[in-house]
């Protein structure tokens, strides 16, 4: 029986808009918030961490009243939910909290936990396949250890694709289909070219292997065409660079060497206190050159800023010893100004998004292999006592050209 095009959750998400998206021509209040559809401009947030954080003691709060945070973003104006898939993150059960009965966070099931929650609130979907048992980025790319023993390329191109197809093929049996998904994590130097056994058929384009990289990545993109066609549901594809200097170089080798040219978005990362080489100033001028030169999509798919230096645990935080933008103090105001300044840059550049990377990782008691609490706390949207900031309000702020 084919799949019905409007599902009940899309109608209920449809009246759920209505009643708490209202436009205010002036500066957006709590009662009135100007909400910018998903087709219009992606208002994005990763809340990959929020179910383990919820777990572990996370809690929540908007104008002093505790609350789901996918509603709180969602209240405020986000529009999609990012979320990363592991392959089987068994480390969270035998090396982080060392017990059976710990969910498999960022698993398969952990992630549908996550889109429902999103999808009952209207949130469209990106579905970040990490291709990977843990994080992905441009410092390591370690295949799945269910396909560690693999020799033959074929195999491994075999392997990639059913993964893919099957994985959402599931998802669709549930209602669950993201709109968008990211075929690798900031894949600079393409994929499984780290912890990998002897004989294991490398995918790292830094060594030039462009051919095969492509070859892999055109088997994801037919998994993702072949279930969209069976589900008659567009599903937009991404490939994700870390760093704006690195995307013009990395996508002339793809379609041209690799001849990957079936993707919808280019996808970056851009945290402007490490991404320095290009300006904030000239941000917008190179998304605009990306989108002349391939045609396709630009969107920021992972940024943050500070919105102070203190620590509210022990467990050291990725931002704070580094000197803040001119104009952008380390304040909610500051942190505000940015997003604003930055969500423009975009949309004058053209480009069609923004995803902010994490911001709800409040501090709590939740471990990951290296600590207990947050890198994080002092870039989120939640002050230490997980109040929201008024700097979450960049998500419905008004911006020329929307």
């Amino acid at each position: 029986m084919k799949r019905s095009h409007f599902p009940v959750w899309f109608l209920l998400a449809c009246l759920f808009l209505l009643l708490s998206c209202k436009d205010n021509a002036d500066h957006p209040k709590d009662d009135a918030i100007r909400c910018y559809t998903y087709d219009q401009f992606c208002m994005g947030v990763d809340l990959s961490y929020v179910n383990q954080l919820e777990d572990f003691g996370a809690v929540y709060k908007d104008s002093g009243k505790v609350n789901d945070p996918y509603r709180i973003f969602r209240n405020h104006g986000a529009n999609l939910v990012r979320l990363r898939l592991w392959h089987n993150p068994s480390w969270v059960r035998q090396q982080v909290y060392k017990s059976d009965t710990v969910p498999l966070y960022s698993g398969l099931n952990d992630v549908k936990k996550s889109i429902r929650r999103a999808k009952n609130l209207g949130f469209a979907i990106c579905l970040d396949f990490h291709y990977s048992d843990i994080w992905a980025d441009p410092t390591r790319q370690t295949p799945p250890t269910a396909w560690a023993a693999i020799r033959d390329f074929a195999v491994l191109k075999d392997s990639f694709y059913t993964y893919t197809y099957s994985t959402l093929h599931n998802l669709a049996a549930e209602g669950l289909l993201p709109e968008m998904v990211q075929l690798g994590n900031e894949i600079n130097c393409g994929l499984f070219y780290t912890d990998i056994e002897q004989g294991f058929p490398s995918v790292n384009c830094c060594e030039g292997k462009w051919v095969q990289l492509g070859e892999l990545l055109n088997e994801a993109i037919r998994a993702v065409r072949k279930v969209s066609s069976e589900e008659g549901r567009q599903i937009q594809i991404g490939l994700h660079i870390a760093d704006p200097k690195n995307v013009q170089w990395w996508f002339e080798q793809i379609t041209s060497n690799g001849k990957v040219t079936d993707f919808d978005i280019i996808g970056i990362s851009y945290y402007p206190l490490w991404h320095t080489t290009v300006s904030f100033d000239n941000l917008g001028v190179v998304i605009r050159n990306l989108k002349n030169t391939f045609g396709k999509k630009i969107m920021i798919f992972e940024t943050a800023y500070p919105w102070t230096t203190e620590y509210a645990d022990n467990y050291a935080n990725a931002f704070g010893n580094q000197s803040p933008l001119p104009g952008f103090p380390f304040t909610a105001t500051g942190q505000y100004n940015f997003m604003v300044s930055l969500c423009q840059k975009v949309i004058n550049g053209g480009g069609s998004g923004v995803i902010y990377w994490e911001p709800a990782w409040i501090t709590s008691r939740m471990k990951d292999l290296w600590g207990t609490g947050s890198i994080w706390e002092n870039a989120t949207m939640f002050d230490f006592e997980g109040n929201t900031l008024p700097s979450i309000n960049y998500l419905n702020a008004s911006y020329k050209g929307l």
